[in-house]
């Protein structure tokens, strides 16, 4: 076989054997349920923090300026907090204010 096929091949299998261990580690360590309310709590947040430090960053790189960037997020959480439409008002909002932000430094 050739080289590249075994090193993929290899490569795959690393990468199930690593996900495949991180799905069991909490089988193995926690083999009762869990009552304290302190790690319940902790673990109901994990994916949320997980998801925000894995999006946060490129975020503020999106538009390739971080002012615009920062503008457009800022409307979009301003937006969301006065409980507007998710998918239609924040995103098009954020896209204005973006476009609009763009525009300005464009003219400075």
């Amino acid at each position: 076989m050739d080289d590249k096929f075994l090193f993929a091949l290899g490569m795959v299998a690393v990468m199930a054997v690593v996900t495949y261990a991180i799905r069991v580690t909490p089988f193995v360590f926690f083999r009762k349920k869990i009552t304290s309310r302190f790690v319940k709590s902790f673990l109901y947040y994990v994916p949320y923090s997980v998801l925000i430090a894995m999006t946060f960053p490129s975020v503020l790189t999106v538009t390739g300026n971080v002012i615009t960037s920062v503008v457009g997020t800022a409307v979009a959480i301003i937006a969301s907090l006065n409980k507007k439409s998710m998918m239609v008002v924040v995103a098009v909002l954020a896209v204005i204010s973006i476009l609009v932000a763009e525009g300005i430094l464009i003219l400075i």
